[in-house]
């Protein structure tokens, strides 16, 4: 898969990752009980936070094959209203995903249509002085697109402009038990599409963003802690955004971040939780290398402004080969 235009002839098509938070964390459904007063926790389920950034929206047709190896580091969990809860709590992981997409030369509404597919193995460790400790570590759940169009070398305002259109399902297959406090699984399916764009706004300057929306259904299995038959995570908004430049052909250097919003409460056995909304933000440098149609992506991210989940540092390093 090789995109198309002059300065960016070597870029691959960015892969969807739902890293919890990777994600918003890493890979993962985190479950825990702190003392607030909207009760139990029901988490979100892992998504792409800050795992695609530089040049997101360029692509073109052709196969792309990539890793992604992530580090996550929670040092503050945080309430409803952001405080800091009480204790000594952290949560550490280690996410490794490959992902594979094809985008074909078939067009729909000047589209190049493809596929892709996102599987996650994760190992998570987190310990707590609010009553969890505990790791895990298997196969995540399983990320398909049916359904992706990509459009190249199209202009806004007169600057370049690559955008694409992509239908994220997230099905239930990862390692998961109603007994364990910590999954790498979530036991739900969820929807999560999303537009990308790159803009050149001069021709070693560009802009990405990348916007998702979240809706996860019912876990009808949960943990005895919930006392309920069903939970189910509220909806969200995410998004990933970067700026950078061109400092000599073939790299690339600049700022990424990404900010998640939950817009409804979470639910358990049908009625809403208050108080139960997720938030946080993140900002950090990157790098991006690329030649031959091999690229490097690496990125830090410090988050910021945390609420209901916890508040961290990630690292992540990510490997594309476009064929």
């Amino acid at each position: 898969m090789t995109p198309r235009g002059k300065r960016h002839a070597c870029r691959p098509l960015a892969r969807e990752t739902w890293t919890c938070a990777a994600r918003g964390l890493i890979l993962c459904l985190l479950v825990f009980s702190p003392p607030v007063a909207s009760g139990q926790q029901v988490s979100l389920p892992p998504v792409n936070l800050g795992d695609t950034n530089f040049l997101d929206g360029v692509a073109g047709p052709g196969l792309l094959v990539e890793e992604t190896f992530e580090y996550y580091h929670g040092y503050r969990f945080t309430g409803p209203r952001g405080q800091k809860l009480p204790g000594d709590n952290s949560l550490g992981s280690l996410l490794s995903s490959t992902h594979v997409a094809y985008l074909t030369e078939f067009k729909i509404l000047g589209g190049y249509y493809g596929v892709e597919a996102v599987v996650p193995v994760a190992y998570l460790n987190v310990e707590t002085d609010l009553g969890l400790r505990g790791s895990r570590v298997g196969v995540g759940d399983l990320s398909l697109s049916p359904f992706m169009l990509q459009w190249t070398d199209q202009t806004l305002l007169g600057m370049s402009y690559f955008h694409r259109l992509d239908l994220v399902v997230i099905l239930p297959t990862g390692r998961y038990s109603r007994d364990s406090t910590v999954n790498v699984g979530s036991n739900v399916f969820s929807l999560n599409p999303y537009y990308a764009f790159t803009l050149f706004l001069t021709p070693r300057l560009e802009t990405s963003w990348r916007v998702h929306y979240l809706w996860t259904s019912e876990n009808t299995d949960p943990n005895p802690v919930f006392q309920a038959g069903s939970v189910q995570p509220g909806q969200a908004v995410h998004f990933n955004a970067a700026l950078s430049y061109e400092v000599w052909p073939g790299v690339r250097a600049g700022l990424a971040g990404y900010y998640l919003k939950q817009i409804t409460d979470a639910r358990i056995d049908g009625h809403s939780v208050p108080d139960s909304k997720e938030q946080v933000g993140a900002i950090g440098p990157g790098l991006l290398v690329s030649g031959k149609g091999l690229s490097l992506y690496l990125n830090a991210f410090f988050e910021v402004g945390a609420e209901n989940r916890p508040q961290g540092t990630k690292l992540v390093g990510r490997l594309s080969k476009a064929f």
